[in-house]
């Protein structure tokens, strides 16, 4: 029997021999000679051939790179048929089986050349390199080899192509140990050699070969498993055959058939023994090393497998040394590998014959197991779920009642997977059990049917539970695996209407309100067919098995609930609960069958009982629930339409008519109205308003009857509130079921006129209503105004209604204002502040996500209006300045109305955002002063706000280009705006916000930087560029945002700052030399971008305002002639690097020297004057700096004849850096830190440097690179 595995560096291959063989080495010579050949050794060389063999293979006339001539390449024609899978996998195999025969080596090269290559290997292994070579040596050839320029192999590579190649390549080395059983696995020299060589595959450092080679051991090892098993069962045959035959008397007992029978199971040993050793080799050559690989997809690989060995030979394999990596590896980080190992597990629990082996593996595991329904991956998750539902099967008792409930719970999932499968544990264990029928006996149907004891358990489950709200889950989570006992409706209306039997508990009302809950989710999901809100996966294509049994279902319902449901609403009349949830059912009807079963008489019991209902109650879900009901019965294509339409029209003329008398006096009482004729106007209201959601009251004039209640309102100012509000839905109403029939088109002109008219004098009212006292009443006015705004808008002509453009109302903006002031007053208020609370419930959770909610669907309203351009763009600034005060409450709102905005119309979004943010430096200012402190906590928070609002536009600067543009003009201007209030010479009052405006610069492209930079200054004085107080840092760092990342051609205007002459650089570590010139030359551009970088940084300190950009084209400059080789320095290029020599300043283009021309600014003047002296000075630091790098060249040179000549030669790099240092000082800290004894490198002052004489005067001045042309577009 299989060792118990143990890991170790070498292990042992038991046979009769003392055979031994390590993960990287093949197997040694058989001494006995049986096969002819000898395999590889440790330390010896591959053996050659018998005596008998030689000439059919070796290297002769017969081979070329190892390869048989007749075969071609033969190993490339097994890794295409196996790719493609077109031939029949056996024919294959049979054919590789006959080229075996022939000449094994061959065969066997081939087969080792299939295995290189499905590892997306290009090498192939030859003939001598498969005689001469050790199985390392062979496998590190192969890996020098691979082409890793993609990460792409045959097992990983997507596409039609390579879809089923690892289907194809399992069922290759299936099919080949399958034909291979009898005799050939046996030679010691094939199988030997193939697990050596994936054995060494496996451990290679490449995941292609490692991925691959692990994948064809455990298949090999898989078939192998099969070969044991098979060899198993005929020991088995023969020892049975061999005892009969030797318990036989002396006479008929035949001594020839025993020895032959005592041979063949001494064969069978020897196979098993064999095939054991292989089994046990693979075992800890590949699997206890791979199952813990780093990569997910070979720990799959492996556990996976060895779920099957357990499986098919579970006498040699399941047991606790195997189990346990199944256990360990439940822990792994992937959710593949742990999915794998669950799978793994079900197919042993499934089989009950093993549970007995598996105990102690459940007593240690399970608690992962349990733990595991709630991974994070649901495919997890569904699988633990069902591995402990396996577990239920086999056992009772393993499972503690914790355990079962951290899965009952599970029902209630959002996702539907997860759910089902709780379903079925749920179901396994609770429902189960049932009362056994006695044969021959009637059917128990009703309340004495098994059924009844189930659904009585159900109710219970759900009412322990505590989620309520959540029946349609439960249902649903039942459905697949109890939907007979679910679909036992008549069972349930029994247990509702019948009475107990004798010693039968009665069920209490709230366990009545339960079951009448689940009855109704029940009939919904056997009707609709489809899981509930919030779990549905799509809409799904039923067969047509499943419409059948909708359609079954449905008659059913309606055949059974037709005649249950008066007696049930008479029987809970009064429940508000139950009446709301059974006036659902008959929606679910098929109304053909009242008239086809003769149920008309149950109809109009129906009908008087909704009657009843309508005039016992006024909660607003009952009376809804019984406007659906006759909405729902109410179909003109049934023959019942005429009978329900008469009984609704009965009922309604009764209710129009009593209110018209009530509320005629009750506006003549006035305040001497009492409390019950109020209450007889409101309920009555309440049903008229109810009934018009879903029918079409427009025969009965209610708009002149609510309108003038709604004008008395107005008036006193004393009506109550509900009647208020019920009065504007029901007004509402009125007016979209107008606006419904004239959208139909054939409707006269006068209604058009009469709707027009009213639906004007309504939006009036609501504006009025705005004004309330009462939060409620104005809640609703707002939101019933929004709604009208929105229907009213210019939107209602769009779809071919062009005949409804006379109804087009665009809001005045004194009605703008108020919806805003609103929106401000009563949405955006702290929680504590919210007086919206009933019964003083402040402290109540559940009544402050309420009012939350709320104010959300009131913002939303309105948002909506800004949306689809009702209310200007303009006034949406005020909602988005809460957005981060508010972020929690209304974040989401508030981003996506600014990403629509912009959708809409980016320019406006822009102006509105940097609108918002100029209001909030407004409040700040008018709070704090025109002296505040810009480290300040409303300053800070403007800023952020200002970053998140630059965040919203992307990365893509071309789309927003033109938005990023004009919110960066309308901030200056506005920072520009006011003067000083310290008078002359001050800071303008608004600067401030220059520095939230720079939160926005990283947003513009670089050429609109320039021009943006070019608008500031026409603001500025010459006074404010000299400034440096603190005051003026907002305009300094704005500058510096304009001018950070621009072109290394044209360093912007902080080039000619005063501190131009300044050190600027700071000292750089000596990297470490390249090994090319090429390498050399790429290292060096980094360092100049970072020397660039500290410019930028340095110079932000001393800016100054310089002229007007002088008209001067850059399109003939060299692109590499910045200040990358003269201003800045870099590394010196090799001589096969270094750019020609660059003519004489007079040798230039026209176009390269500026044209000066005078500027109408006044400052011009004084600012060329400023130029030229800082010219001189720079003209005489620049002949001192020459004459120090010409001492520090002749040093070097001296240095460098002393080592010797030579060395400059394309693999060296320059270690001194060609810098044109900014002071003398730095010269001197360049000179400390060389030692002159180790240089090797010349500077030749023609190559690796740019003189300075080179460079165009004005280069460092921003008046030759503002040019247009350059831009290529004015943004302004």
């Amino acid at each position: 029997m299989i060792a118990a595995p143990e890991i170790q560096p070498e292990f042992a291959y038991p046979q009769d021999t003392d055979t031994r063989f390590s993960s990287d080495t093949d197997f040694s010579e058989d001494p006995d000679g049986r096969s002819g050949t000898t395999a590889k050794g440790k330390g010896g060389k591959k053996g050659k051939k018998a005596a008998g063999e030689k000439g059919k293979g070796g290297k002769g006339a017969g081979r070329i790179n190892g390869h048989h001539q007749e075969n071609g390449m033969e190993n490339m024609m097994l890794f295409e048929v196996v790719k493609v899978g077109r031939s029949a996998m056996q024919s294959v195999v049979d054919e590789w089986i006959e080229s075996y025969k022939h000449d094994r080596d061959v065969a066997l090269l081939d087969l080792i050349n299939f295995f290189i290559q499905c590892s997306g290997c290009k090498g192939v292994v030859s003939g001598e390199m498969f005689r001469n070579m050790q199985n390392s040596e062979i496998i590190r050839r192969m890996t020098e080899e691979f082409d890793e320029d993609s990460g792409d192999y045959p097992l990983t590579i997507a596409g039609p192509q390579w879809k089923k190649f690892k289907t194809n390549f399992c069922e290759f080395i299936s099919v080949l140990v399958r034909q291979c059983q009898y005799s050939i696995i046996y030679d010691e020299y094939m199988m030997d050699t193939v697990i050596s060589l994936l054995t060494g595959l496996s451990d290679s450092q490449v995941r292609a070969f490692r991925h691959t080679s692990t994948l064809a051991a455990m298949k090999l090892m898989t078939a192998l498993v099969n070969v044991a098993l098979n060899l198993s069962i005929n020991m088995d045959n023969t020892q049975r055959q061999y005892e009969a035959e030797r318990n036989k008397i002396v006479a008929k007992r035949a001594n020839d058939r025993l020895e032959l029978l005592l041979q063949k199971r001494k064969e069978l040993q020897e196979n098993q023994d064999e095939i054991e050793n292989m089994m046990n080799a693979i075992f800890k050559g590949v699997f206890v090393h791979r199952y813990r690989d780093s990569i997910a997809e070979i720990r799959a690989i492996c556990i996976e497998e060895i779920g099957v060995w357990m499986k098919l030979y579970s006498d040699a394999f399941l047991n606790d040394s195997y189990l346990k990596y199944v256990g360990w590896t439940m822990h792994d980080k992937q959710g593949e590998v742990r999915l794998k190992c669950l799978t793994a597990l079900q197919g042993l629990y499934h089989n009950r014959e093993l549970n007995a082996r598996l105990e102690l593996f459940t007593s240690r595991f399970k608690d992962r197991i349990v733990s595991m329904t709630l991974d994070k991956e649901y495919d997890v998750a569904v699988q633990a779920i069902k591995l402990l539902t396996l577990v239920l099967n086999s056992t009772d008792e393993v499972l503690t009642p914790e355990d079962c409930e951290s899965v009952y719970h599970l029902v209630y999932s959002a996702h539907r997977p997860v759910a089902v499968a709780a379903g079925e544990f749920l179901y396994k264990k609770l429902f189960s059990q049932r009362e056994p029928e006695e044969e021959g006996a009637p059917k128990r149907r009703g309340r004495q049917s098994p059924n009844a004891n189930l659904i009585k358990t159900t109710v219970f489950f759900f009412l322990e539970s505590e989620l309520h709200e959540h029946a349609a889950y439960l249902v649903d989570s039942l459905w697949e695996c109890g939907a007979e006992l679910l679909k036992d409706w008549e069972c349930m209306i029994s247990l509702l209407l019948d009475d107990p039997m004798p010693g039968e508990e009665a069920l209490t009302d709230r366990q009545e309100t339960a079951l009448i809950e689940i009855m109704l989710c029940t009939v919904r999901q056997a009707a609709e067919c489809h899981p509930p809100v919030g779990r549905g996966t799509g809409k799904r294509v039923m067969t047509a098995k499943e419409k059948k049994t909708q359609l079954d279902d449905r008659t059913r319902i309606t055949e059974l609930f037709a005649v249950a449901l008066p007696p049930l609403l008479a029987k809970y009349a009064v429940d508000a609960e139950k009446v709301t949830n059974l006036l659902q059912l008959p929606q679910y009807f098929d109304l053909e069958i009242y008239t086809t079963g003769r149920l008309e008489k149950h109809l109009e019991a129906l009908l008087r009982q909704i009657k009843e209902i309508v005039e016992k109650h006024t909660d607003t879900e009952v009376l809804e629930s019984c406007s659906k009901t006759y909405h729902a019965l109410c179909n003109e294509e049934f023959t019942i339409f005429n009978r329900v339409d008469i009984a609704r029209s009965q009922l309604l003329d009764e209710l129009v008519d009593k209110f018209s008398r009530l509320l005629e006096d009750f506006l003549q009482e006035g305040e001497d109205a009492d409390e019950d004729d109020a209450y007889q106007v409101l309920s009555t209201l309440k049903r008229i308003t109810a009934f018009h959601n879903a029918h079409d009251l427009s025969g009965w004039d209610l708009f002149t009857s609510n309108f003038k209640l709604l004008n008395t309102g107005i008036e006193n100012g004393d009506m109550p509130e509900q009647i208020v509000i019920h009065s504007l839905q029901c007004t509402h109403y009125v007016i979209l079921w107008q606006l419904a029939k004239l959208s139909e088109g054939s409707s006269r002109k006068d209604d058009m006129v009469n709707l027009r008219k009213q639906m004007r004098a309504f939006c009036m009212m609501c504006q009025r209503y705005l004004t309330n006292v009462n939060t409620a009443v104005k809640e609703q006015a707002f939101t019933i105004l929004c709604d009208l705004l929105l229907i009213f808008s210019h939107q209602m002509v769009s779809g071919g209604r062009e005949h409804l453009e006379p109804l087009v109302y665009s809001p005045e903006d004194s009605l703008q204002s108020e919806l805003l002031s609103f929106i401000l007053n009563h949405v955006f208020i702290d929680q504590d502040d919210d007086t919206n609370s009933t019964d003083g419930q402040q402290d109540d959770e559940a009544v402050k996500i309420e009012a939350l909610h709320k104010r959300r669907n009131l913002l939303a309203a309105y948002c909506k209006l800004i949306i689809y351009c009702v209310v200007e763009m303009r006034t949406g600034a005020d909602i988005f300045k809460q957005y981060m005060r508010y972020y929690n409450d209304y974040g989401d709102i508030i981003k996506e109305t600014m990403s629509k905005t912009r959708q809409i119309d980016k320019i406006q979004c822009a102006k509105t955002l940097i609108l918002s943010l100029q209001q909030l430096f407004n409040e700040m200012l008018s709070e704090l002063g025109h002296g505040f402190d810009r480290s300040s906590s409303s300053f800070c928070g403007i800023k952020e706000l200002a970053r998140r609002f630059s965040l919203t536009f992307g990365l893509d600067q071309v789309k927003t280009r033109d938005a990023i543009a004009m919110l960066h003009k309308d901030g200056i201007e506005f920072a520009f705006k006011e003067p000083s209030p310290q008078g002359e010479g001050g800071p303008p009052l608004n600067l401030a916000f220059l520095d939230i405006l720079s939160e926005f610069s990283s947003k513009l492209m670089r050429q609109d930087k320039r021009t943006v930079h070019m608008y500031l200054e026409r603001f500025m004085t010459f006074q404010m560029a000299l400034q440096r107080e603190d005051c003026w840092l907002p305009l300094i760092s704005y500058r510096n945002s304009l001018q950070a990342g621009g072109d290394d051609d044209t360093m912007s205007v902080m080039s000619g700052y005063s501190s131009r002459g300044s050190s600027v650089r700071s000292k750089k570590v000596k990297p470490p030399a390249a090994t090319a010139g090429t390498s050399a030359a790429k290292r060096k551009l980094p360092e100049e971008e970072s020397s660039s970088g500290d410019v930028w940084q340095q110079s932000i300190q001393t800016p100054v305002m310089l002229p007007s950009p002088h008209l001067t084209s850059t399109a003939m400059r060299d692109p590499k002639r910045g200040r990358d080789d003269s201003y800045m320095g870099g590394y010196a290029l090799p001589h096969e690097q270094q750019p020609p020599p660059h003519p004489h300043p007079h040798q230039q283009h026209h176009p390269q020297t500026p044209q000066h021309h005078q500027t109408p600014m006044d400052y011009n003047s004084q600012v060329t004057w400023m130029l030229a002296q800082r010219q001189q000075e720079e003209a005489r630091q620049q002949q001192e700096r020459a004459m120090n790098y010409v001492k520090l060249r002749t040093n070097l040179q001296h240095a460098i004849s002393r080592r010797g000549t030579g060395l400059m030669e394309e693999d060296e790099e320059p270690i001194v850096e060609d810098v044109m240092m900014s002071s003398e000082g730095r010269m001197d800290d360049l000179n400390e830190d060389m030692d002159f004894d180790t240089m090797d490198i010349d500077l030749p002052p023609s190559k690796n440097r740019r003189e300075r004489s080179e460079l165009k005067p004005d280069y460092f001045d921003p008046a030759s690179i503002m040019d247009e042309s350059v831009l290529g577009v004015s943004m302004f």
